[in-house]
């Protein structure tokens, strides 16, 4: 399938059976996959006390900790009392935090560690000759990790989010370091089918100069992983200020460019590299752009033929075989 065909918009079947606990209906633990706890969480975070916010947010962000640790060690490294975690559950329908903690251990992953402990153990594979074990190891995690991020997305929200984009009069993408190309090619695909999309910060400006008379006609894709970028979070702040539909692609729903966002999407990004993958994002990204096209209107095939038309007509693209 190519970046501008869409097969489907039709939505992946989240259905599974559901138990009662608290008189609240949820999935069984059996049945109710890590993802959907942190859902749920990211959703009532907001409402939650502060002590049991804060416990709620270090789960968020440190999801892998839950299903190797006791409620002990969560409790002194999110430093709160072992309590709060118990109605941090309950919180979401849980009789306790055991309950919680049951869907974490059934998908335990290694946890992130430092991207200069990860560059040092990089070298010492190269100098014992190991780098072909880690050849594998990075084909795994990019495979897992584009898999983990798609099983926790509904293509309705994809869709959704889609036709948000379609629907301004403005979409400026945003990200820095890395993920300002992976923003900065988003705009440049678009910009074959559609004139609206833009990354910012522009050459020479900053990125809240760039909103500076965007409103709530106007959309934001901002992308940011941990530890998260400071002007980005900022941008998104003042984005929210001013009326702008968010689009956050971040690595945690507790990450500050989901949370209060119109849309979310937790893209998967561990690597034995020394900094986060973008693998799962660029992919995210694609796929959100194909969406874009799929519910956008002809016009934009249209000129998405006269765009390469032209381009062969100027000699841009090789004929040769």
């Amino acid at each position: 399938m190519g970046l501008w065909d869409i097969s489907s918009c039709d939505s992946i079947d989240t259905n599974v059976p559901l138990s009662t606990m608290n008189s609240i209906s949820v999935p069984s633990s059996s049945a109710w996959q890590s993802t959907q706890v942190l859902i749920s969480l990211s959703e009532v975070i907001d409402t939650l006390s502060p002590e049991v916010r804060k416990a709620a947010s270090y789960v968020l962000t440190n999801p892998n900790d839950v299903s190797v640790s006791s409620i002990r060690e969560i409790a002194h490294a999110a430093d709160v009392k072992p309590n709060t975690l118990v109605r941090m559950a309950q919180s979401i329908g849980f009789d306790g935090y055991e309950d919680f903690r049951e869907p974490f251990r059934e998908e335990v992953k290694q946890g992130v560690t430092h991207f200069p402990d990860r560059a040092e153990w990089l070298q010492s594979l190269g100098q014992r000759g190991q780098l072909g074990e880690h050849y594998r190891s990075m084909v795994s995690a990019a495979i897992g990790n584009i898999e983990d991020t798609f099983a926790g997305i509904d293509s309705k929200k994809m869709q959704a989010a889609a036709r948000a984009v379609v629907a301004s009069r403005n979409t400026y993408t945003l990200g820095v370091g890395v993920n300002h190309f992976n923003a900065q090619n988003f705009a440049y695909l678009a910009s074959t089918g559609m004139k609206q999309v833009t990354a910012i910060p522009r050459s020479g400006s900053t990125a809240s100069d760039d909103l500076a008379w965007a409103d709530q006609r106007d959309l934001l894709i901002a992308v940011t992983c941990k530890p998260y970028r400071q002007e980005v979070v900022e941008t998104v702040r003042i984005a929210r200020e001013q009326g702008l539909t968010i689009i956050g692609i971040s690595d945690s729903l507790a990450s500050p460019i989901i949370r209060g966002s119109e849309f979310g999407f937790v893209v998967a990004v561990d690597t034995p590299q020394f900094f986060p993958s973008s693998v799962s994002t660029i992919a995210l990204l694609e796929t959100l752009l194909s969406f874009v096209v799929g519910v956008g209107k002809p016009k934009v095939v249209d000129r998405v033929r006269t765009f390469h038309d032209r381009r062969h007509k100027l000699g841009l693209y090789s004929e040769d075989a």
